[in-house]
This record gives structure tokens, C-alpha cells and sequence, in this order.
């Protein structure tokens, strides 16, 4: 047996390193109680780090160290993470990982996977789970909360994750570049 830190510390000796960053992200992450039956994250950044620290001569340490850095709280599934990983690379601005859209009344729209709030871009991943028709329908519904309030909304599923998601990268560009972004 051994412990869900100890495991990411060895897994560093494994993987590359955005996927040390998923397995990061998915530790540190909040859980939404109301989906998951529990409240807390598996783990703290301030844990992870104190792992890496008290095995200092260890093989996988320069890479955990660099999945630390490149981690964030937030993230709800590992495309998202991906996602952002390859939308920071190519020199896009940071998005926020699920905060809420709030519409002009105060009501929250909802929370997008990828958030670009200074352009009131977002972006949602939408994985085989929203394939389903009842799934389908809220997604339609989520769309027109989220353009209602001004927002435009990226959508992005496995064949834009292609070459290191390029396509999805190319979409949110394009989204932002509508909206007012200019490249550095």
C-alpha cells in the first residue's frame, strides 16, 4: 500500500510531464460535493510539495517539481487540463478553470471549463458524456445562458486535441482575437 502522494511522486518517474500535470491537477482539485459524495481534495499543493521536498534524491523530483509549478485548482477532467496546458504554450492568455458567468441580472449562467473573462470568451470541453440526447438538449440550454449574457462559448471535443491541440488552440485564438485579444 502506499499513499495517493506517494503514488504521484513515483508516477514522476513514469510519465511525461503534462501528464504528471493531470494527475496533479486531479489531486488538488475541489470536488463538487453534489457529484462526487466528498468535499475535500485528495491533496493540498503545499502536500505535494512537501513530498517532493522530503525525497530530495529522487529520480522523478525535477519533474514533479515542474508539475507543481504548471498545476492549478480547478480543472475538472484531464482534456481540461491538457487543454490548458497547450492554450498557455501557445501564448493565449491564462484562462480561469470553472468560474462562474454571471448575467446581468446576478444569476450565474454557469461555469465553463475555460474561461477567458476579460474577452467574455469560454470554453467548454465536451467529452462522449455529452453525446447523450438529455445531454445534448442542457448543453443547448447552457450555450444560450452563456451567449444571453454576452459571452461567446468555444466548444471543443477529441478531434481538436489532435497535435498537441493545435485545432482547439486555433479555435480559442480565433474566439479571442474576436473579441478584442491581440498576440504579444
Amino acid at each position: 500500500m502506499t499513499t495517493r502522494l506517494r503514488t504521484w511522486l513515483d508516477l514522476a518517474e513514469m510519465l511525461a510531464l503534462d501528464d504528471l500535470v493531470v494527475v496533479t491537477d486531479h489531486l488538488i482539485r475541489i470536488p463538487r460535493p453534489h457529484f462526487e459524495g466528498r468535499e475535500s481534495p485528495y491533496s493540498k499543493t503545499q502536500n505535494l510539495a512537501q513530498m517532493v521536498a522530503s525525497h530530495p534524491g529522487k529520480k522523478g523530483v525535477p519533474l514533479a517539481r515542474k508539475a507543481l509549478s504548471l498545476s492549478r485548482v480547478g480543472a475538472d477532467s484531464a482534456p481540461e487540463t491538457k487543454l490548458r496546458l497547450a492554450i498557455v504554450r501557445a501564448g493565449l492568455p491564462t484562462p480561469e478553470l470553472n468560474q462562474p458567468i454571471i448575467d446581468s441580472s446576478g444569476v450565474t449562467a454557469h461555469e465553463s471549463d475555460l474561461s477567458f473573462r476579460a474577452y467574455r470568451v469560454a470554453v467548454e470541453y465536451e467529452g462522449s458524456g455529452h453525446s447523450d440526447p438529455d445531454q445534448v438538449e442542457r448543453d443547448i440550454a447552457r450555450a444560450e445562458r452563456v451567449e444571453a449574457a454576452g459571452w461567446v462559448e468555444v466548444r471543443v471535443s477529441r478531434r481538436h486535441m489532435f497535435n498537441g491541440a493545435g485545432p482547439a488552440v486555433a479555435k480559442i485564438r480565433t474566439a479571442l482575437m474576436v473579441r478584442g485579444w491581440t498576440p504579444a
